[in-house]
């Protein structure tokens, strides 16, 4: 397809209905008529009750009639499921094979992704000894969190059904989708980016730049690099044993096997084997807390910038990932952000305020060119208004609907796939 001779003028986003998850297609339209389109992420952990079976299937198809059957560019912003279960392929039928069938140009993941570790994919000073040890805490991470899945499923222990709840609601987020992570390898040629790297894209975004505001590699910032260390040496090494010795099944045999074992009548034992329970189920929470929250700051930071506007889309990326960004020159071009697509569906630290107080146009309804933003997400999946942890935070969703113009796929109707945002960027 020859390129453009002139940068777009318009982009139209489609936000479609997943649930809780994510996935945007955005088009650029030219003067000449031709289009470019970008996926950003295709993923789900729960659909809306009102959701078909088939809801991601008719996404892929309506992807592929959008695109006339061709995608540009794909972006995975890291592996959490509800980013990337879309991506899943059914022996020819599922939505990863419709969405491999459009044969994107190029396909743009994480630096932590890469299979190997090369200077020119992972930037300075990132070897394969950094790699490797990121691939294992990759590996203990979705161990950990199939340990936690399988403790509930046991029956053995007894908590309440709300920790419970979170508990795997977080859990099978973190479970490794070995069909979609294999068919995002395959599909096109994987570009694997990190904070400041050139990501190559012109090609085919013709007069549209891409800037990677993150992850960073393990060489560009110290509080990485400080995390890897305990994480991949002591913490994820040993979480799936911590999982085990907690009777959460495992590799770990049990420490006294040969014990005789008890059947607890008594009231008062009973009312310290739930307590005992609860505390187990907090520990495991607190555990996939932590893994979530590792796997959420390796996420992609995109900025478009195309003609006179600019187009924020940051996955899941929480505040150590915005530290990193915040801290260097490339942050002065959030000061003219004109679409932000609301972090980690509506989670308050994904949206910190020293990212959010950037937004030069953010404002009051009669702001002229007031900022945009869109947000997908469902209720009641994530955390808890009682703890102050629901997602989305209604402080936030507050502060998004005063400041700026909010899109928000909870607000969809019963048959609506998708909501429509459209951009002139002259």
């Amino acid at each position: 397809m020859p390129a453009p001779a002139a940068p777009p003028v318009s982009a139209t986003l489609f936000a479609y209905q997943v649930g809780f998850g994510d996935c945007f297609l955005l088009r650029f339209t030219y003067a000449d008529g031709s289009l470019r389109h970008i996926l950003i992420d295709f993923g789900t952990t729960g659909l809306t009750l009102k959701s078909p079976k088939d809801q991601m299937l008719r996404i892929a198809n309506d992807v592929k009639k959008k695109c006339g059957g061709k995608l540009d560019v794909v972006v995975a912003t890291h592996r959490h499921a509800d980013h990337i279960s879309g991506f899943a392929t059914n022996k020819g039928k599922g939505s990863g094979d419709v969405i491999a069938s459009l044969k994107p140009e190029r396909v743009v993941q994480p630096w932590t992704e890469a299979p190997d570790a090369t200077d020119e994919t992972l930037g300075p000073d990132v070897g394969a000894k950094a790699l490797s040890s990121r691939r294992f805490a990759l590996k203990q991470m979705h161990k950990t969190a199939r340990l936690a899945v399988e403790r509930i499923d046991s029956g053995k222990i007894d908590m309440p059904a709300a920790l419970a709840g979170q508990l795997r609601f977080i859990g099978e987020d973190n479970l490794s989708n070995a069909s979609a992570v294999k068919n995002l390898m395959t599909m096109g040629k994987n570009v694997y980016v990190y904070h400041g790297c050139d990501p190559k894209l012109g090609e085919f975004l013709p007069g549209i730049e891409v800037t990677v505001l993150g992850p960073p590699t393990l060489h560009q910032t110290d509080t990485i690099r400080k995390q890897r260390s305990r994480d991949v040496d002591e913490f994820w090494q040993m979480a799936p044993r911590r999982f085990a010795d907690a009777g959460g099944g495992g590799d770990s045999p049990k420490l006294f096997p040969n014990a005789p074992q008890f059947d607890l009548k008594l009231v008062e034992y009973r009312w310290v084997a739930e307590r005992i329970d609860k505390a187990q189920g907090e520990m495991m929470l607190g555990l996939v807390h932590a893994l979530d929250a590792q796997m959420n700051n390796t996420s992609v930071i995109l900025l478009f910038k195309a003609g006179s506007k600019s187009l924020l889309f940051p996955g899941d990326a929480q505040l150590e990932n915005w530290q990193y960004a915040l801290s260097t020159p490339l942050a002065d071009k959030l000061d003219e952000v004109d679409l932000y697509k609301v972090g980690h569906h509506g989670s308050l630290n994904a949206t910190p305020k020293s990212m959010w107080n950037r937004f030069k146009k953010k404002g009051t309804k009669d702001k002229p060119d007031r900022l945009q933003s869109v947000m997908s997400t469902r209720d009641d999946k994530h955390g808890s208004t009682g703890s102050g942890t629901e997602v989305p935070r209604s402080k936030l969703v507050t502060e998004l609907k005063a400041q700026s113009t909010l899109v928000d796929t909870r607000d969809l109707a019963e048959e609506d796939l998708f909501s429509v945002i459209e951009i002139d960027l002259r």
